[in-house]
């Protein structure tokens, strides 16, 4: 995993994405060189369109997920990714390059020419996801610990990351009965420092249930830091790992020394210009859709097509949303507020359908222009709510201390939240958003919430 931003990336996908980048350039610029006969001619009659058809195709595969790299991937769904992508990658790059000047005689060369390098590359990237890492490729990481803390890493690992090798586990000291396999258990015949060179270990995820004085070697792990070895507290191997702020394996001092949770004048100054352009831009191409939405909403049923609702933001004020209606008028008529439930018998027909495509969200981009929310951000919730959830779940109060988004970190990671327990999963991923979140952070949720509404994941 490398860091850009403050947010965590896997290598192998990063390398991915800029090698298909890169040669969706070549196979574009070589096909118009050759309709032009010259390559110094090539780039300035059609280097828009190039430049044009390499960021469609790297927006595409993004946003499908094509690049995300996890063992437990099916094959199947890699199939139906790489079919999805080529749908919209085949047309879209027809299309661009329908529009090459006079000059080119020939245009439909390019664009077939085009077409067939971007279906061979989105092909070969479908197959990659499943080929099995090359032994130079893999991280090598030795687990201090045997105990749940130490299960629960090794689980992450072979679950998330499948460049990760797990060469073994190391007993602590002072801990108990080991909840690891005793056959991945390794002895230790002389120092850590020693083991980690025998063993060509890349690094060292320090994961002790027990963690009183002398459970930690500290000197033999801070010479394998020097060394070069990566040592990583729990804490941070969940954050790079899984994209979020484990509850259970969190105190309060690594929050207030570790690094993270800088806000600053700039960055939010940054944020705020990024988010009304966008919300302007979005409200302008989806105005039709808008129309569309509440006129349907009015003929299926009586009462208003949009709807207000009082929500909890920026250091706990509270503010008014406004969403489409997607619910009968008379859904909490006992005035008790309830969340949405799987098969929810009080969303109407339409209501079913703008969830699903979350265009009832839409209207929301009119609250990012007046300051009340953010383009990305946790989810706003109600007042109700969230006295509830800041007396059940620790640290839930942090949420608010960034302004809540449209979309967001916890929203393209978690489906769709009903009880405290899923609250609890979505604080996970919303304090690391609020941790970490940067222009880039943004940018990369996004590109994933593309994916999400093209697939209604997580819609109710």
């Amino acid at each position: 995993m490398i860091r850009i931003f403050n947010h965590y990336v896997q290598r192998s996908a990063l390398q991915g994405m800029l090698f298909d980048l890169c040669l969706v350039l070549l196979v574009a610029m070589t096909a118009v060189a050759f309709q032009a006969n010259s390559l110094a001619q090539a780039f300035p009659l059609a280097g828009t369109q190039v430049v044009s058809c390499a960021a469609g195709v790297f927006f595409i595969s993004s946003a499908s997920g094509l690049y995300e790299s996890k063992a437990t991937a099916s094959l199947g769904r890699s199939v139906v990714r790489a079919i999805l992508v080529l749908l919209a990658a085949l047309p879209l790059t027809y299309a661009i390059f329908s529009f090459l000047p006079a000059a080119f005689t020939n245009p439909q060369t390019v664009q077939y020419s085009t077409m067939a390098g971007v279906a061979a590359l989105v092909l070969r990237r479908a197959y990659l996801a499943h080929s099995a890492a090359t032994a130079s490729g893999r991280t090598r990481i030795l687990i201090f610990g045997v105990g749940t803390a130490a299960l629960a890493v090794a689980e992450t690992l072979r679950k998330r990351d499948p460049n990760a090798h797990i060469v073994g586990f190391v007993p602590g000291p002072n801990e108990g009965e080991p909840a690891v396999p005793a056959a991945d258990i390794l002895s230790m015949r002389g120092t850590l420092p020693e083991l980690v060179y025998e063993l060509g270990v890349d690094e060292i995820v320090v994961a002790l249930t027990e963690r009183r004085a002398g459970s930690m070697p500290l000197r033999q792990l801070l010479d394998c830091k020097v060394s070069g070895i990566k040592v990583y507290d729990l804490a941070t191997h969940f954050e790079k790992t899984l994209g979020q702020i484990r509850l259970d394996y969190l105190n309060a001092s690594w929050l207030i020394f570790g690094d993270g949770f800088n806000q600053g004048a700039w960055r939010t100054a940054v944020k705020r210009v990024f988010d009304i352009f966008s919300a302007t831009m979005l409200i302008l191409a989806s105005a039709p859709v808008m129309l569309l939405a509440a006129i349907f909403i009015k003929l299926e049923s009586a009462g208003p097509a949009l709807y207000h609702q009082q929500r909890v933001g920026l250091n706990g004020r509270c503010f008014s949303i406004t969403k489409f209606r997607s619910m009968r008028t008379d859904a909490e008529k006992d005035g008790k507020p309830r969340w949405a439930a799987a098969n929810d018998d009080r969303v109407t027909r339409v209501g079913h359908i703008i969830r699903r495509l979350r265009i009832d969200e839409l209207p929301q981009l009119f609250n990012v222009l007046r300051g009340d929310m953010s383009l990305v951000g946790p989810r706003p919730e109600r007042p109700y709510f969230v006295e509830q959830l800041t007396q059940d779940i620790p640290f839930y109060a942090l949420r608010h201390s960034v302004k809540p988004g449209v979309t967001g970190w916890a929203q393209v990671r978690y489906a769709y939240g009903a009880t405290v327990e899923d609250s609890q999963e979505k604080l996970q991923y919303d304090l690391y958003y609020v941790k970490n979140h940067a222009l880039f952070l943004d940018l990369v949720v996004l590109i994933e919430t593309v994916g999400v509404v093209l697939t209604g994941r997580g819609a109710r």
